[in-house]
């Protein structure tokens, strides 16, 4: 069977500052992608790089003291190192002052002059030098307070422009467009870009500027070089010029790759690549790409992150306070592709917390410490499945179906979501197997239970594997079936029998708790002096039973904002009902499989007309933050503390 191909490009970024989350996530996006067609199996071929050419950079290099190519070579490495630091693995690292791609470019420009989709002639009218883009100021303006013209975009001053160019015939391919999208309503992803796409089209489309007299750095114009070519038929060309378009012997290379399966980018630059870019392919004859995966902002404050508002967050930091896997999982669990995220300290603590430490690396731990407590480190498939075994395998098996669904459309934030259900139910079938408790009186369906959960964390390790690549290459080794890149990987998570022998190893943790960070640093402790109306006595301090237990179910109560309805295994003390009023932090999949405190003597009492049956006890740091408070480490459900 003939090896499917695979080509994902980011854009390139702009070199005038140091990465920032918002670059790192498109590139994330973009890696994330890659590994998952990886892990199916496929030939991938990622592509990143930087946009060096323009205005700013040339401004920059100036106020630098610099020579402009000066300028930029030193402002690739930060780059190539925070990508390194993210375990982004790309196949190519486009820079657009290389010479194989500029000649390409000119080869591009004298293909599209000889054909005459590009003439010479003059602009008036408003340009945005941050954005470098002419701006239409329309029937509607954007004015600032003062009445100037303001860019719709960075909301920054225009600048009124008549200058020389060579423009590129856009206006004659409006209705190619417009049948090319109606014949790919998927072209674009989520659809809401779309429409915005169909509406600037069909409001006209005007010719393209493709070069400056007044900026000299970049690709000289073939034949005039007064001019400069301008960043769109520059920057964009570089997803064809990275794989061989225009450069001599290096055609079947180009036929491999081309066209392009996904292009990841932010919202603000959406236009270029759904209406310029099919624009140029179709001048130039080549085949349009397949999908454009349009991902929201990151917002800081409820504002757009960017270096030029001073509110862009250093990855660099990040990484070394929450490690690096954290922030991939964070970011694309967190991040909607369909709408703008927001970013806080807080939220990103408590997923690392909930979610990693506590759902997923407790599940590891426990299952590997309590197989090693009764001498077991080999484990055998059973040769007969019991019900709890078979129903759990077939839910890994629609979980990864499900979890496929949303990865091949992009929609991390759903894949993730999905899976994590499938986590608590997997600590679900941990706890109310009790293999503590089985190990003395049927050692072989103890050995069983084991290796039910390790079949379930191989699955749930391989399929995040893209996300987590480090920390899943760990889990997966604990388990004694390390990741093997190149091997074809879907055939392993939906076949109908779990037949893997295990051997169990763990030198610590897969995740550590974080403690509160505030702007990433610790916050310090406020020890409040203690009042003497707030002490009780100790005959009524042990009146109060602490019991630990596990919530097995959870759903929202209908008609109330604050409660969710929990099932709860309290071990011996049999299963219970608990409503309790933290849906304001906690979705229903958040605490299922969770082990925290309860008030088990509490008295029963109606809520919403339902009865709950104890307290779940809650922490609350000061800032708003709520945190499910449980003992450090996993005990026998409805242990007492003492």
């Amino acid at each position: 069977m003939k090896q499917k191909h695979f080509y994902i490009t980011t854009p390139i970024y702009y070199v005038n500052a140091k990465p920032h989350l918002g670059t790192l996530y498109s590139t994330i996006l973009g890696d994330a992608l890659a590994r998952w067609h990886k892990l199916l199996g496929e030939q991938v071929h990622f592509l990143t790089g930087t946009d060096e050419h323009g205005q700013k950079i040339q401004e920059k290099a100036q106020q630098e003291g610099m020579n402009p190519q000066a300028f930029v070579d030193s402002m690739v490495p930060p780059f190539k190192d925070m990508w390194a630091k993210y375990n982004i693995e790309y196949d190519t690292f486009m820079r657009t002052t290389n010479a194989d791609h500029q000649a390409a470019v000119v080869a591009w420009i004298k293909k599209l002059q000889d054909q005459g989709d590009i003439y010479k002639s003059t602009y008036e009218g408003w340009y945005c030098v941050p954005c470098e883009t002419f701006v239409n100021v329309g029937a509607e303006p954007v004015k600032d307070a003062a009445g100037a013209f303001v860019c719709p975009t960075c909301a920054r001053p225009l600048k009124e422009l008549e200058e020389e160019s060579y423009f590129f015939k856009l206006s004659a391919y409006q209705d190619r467009l417009l049948k090319f999208y109606e014949e790919h309503a998927d072209f674009i992803t989520p659809k809401e870009r779309l429409q915005e796409v169909l509406a600037f089209v069909r409001s006209g489309l005007k010719d393209l500027c493709l070069s400056r007299k007044t900026v000299k750095w970049g690709i000289p114009w073939p034949g005039d070089e007064l001019h400069t070519v301008y960043v769109w038929g520059d920057a964009l060309n570089n997803y064809i010029t990275a794989i061989g378009y225009g450069t001599p012997g290096r055609e079947r290379e180009f036929a491999t790759w081309w066209p392009a399966s996904i292009h990841v980018m932010a919202k603000d630059i959406v236009r270029f690549h759904a209406v310029y870019w099919p624009a140029f392919l179709m001048a130039a004859g080549l085949g349009m790409p397949k999908k454009l995966l349009v991902h929201g902002y990151i917002l800081v404050d409820n504002q757009k992150m960017s270096k030029s508002k001073g509110n862009a967050i250093d990855p660099g930091d990040l990484a070394a306070t929450y490690g690096v896997d954290q922030i991939r999982y964070y970011l694309l669990r967190q991040m909607p592709i369909t709408q703008d995220g927001s970013f806080t300290f807080q939220d990103l603590t408590e997923h690392v917390n909930a979610d990693l430490a506590n759902s997923l690396g407790n599940l590891l731990n426990r299952t590997i410490a309590l197989a090693h407590k009764y001498d077991l480190k080999t484990i055998a498939p059973a040769a007969e499945w019991d019900q709890a075994a078979v129903r759990l395998r077939l839910k890994s098996i629609e979980a990864f179906r499900s979890y496929r669904d949303s990865m091949d459309q992009g929609m991390f934030h759903i894949a993730l979501a999905d899976l994590w259900r499938f986590i608590g139910e997997v600590n679900a079938y941990f706890h109310a197997t009790e293999p503590w408790k089985v190990v003395a009186k049927d050692r072989e369906v103890f050995v069983q239970i084991i290796s039910v959960s390790c079949h379930a964390l191989r699955a749930i390790g391989l399929m995040l594997w893209p996300i987590m690549p480090k920390k899943m290459e760990e889990l997966l080794v604990a388990l004694g079936t390390p990741f093997e890149l190149g091997v074809a990987y879907e055939p392993e998570l939906t076949k109908e029998n779990w037949d893997t022998t295990f051997t169990l190893t763990m030198s610590g943790p897969l995740f550590t708790r974080i403690e509160r960070m505030e702007n990433s640093q610790p916050v310090q402790p406020q020890v409040p002096e203690v009042q003497q109306e707030a002490l009780v006595d100790i005959e009524d301090f042990l009146k109060v039973k602490l019991v630990a237990a596990t919530i097995t179910a959870a759903e929202a109560v209908e008609g109330s904002k604050k409660l969710l309805k929990l099932q709860v295994d309290f071990g011996s003390q049999g299963s219970r009902q608990v409503l309790s009023g933290i849906a304001e932090w906690f979705k229903p999949e958040d605490v299922i499989g969770k082990q925290v405190l309860f008030v088990a003597n509490l008295k029963p009492r109606k809520m919403m007309g339902l009865e709950s049956q104890g307290m779940l006890l809650t922490a609350k740091d000061g800032k708003g933050g709520v945190f499910l408070v449980s003992t450090n480490g996993i005990v026998e459900n409805g242990t007492c503390l003492s």
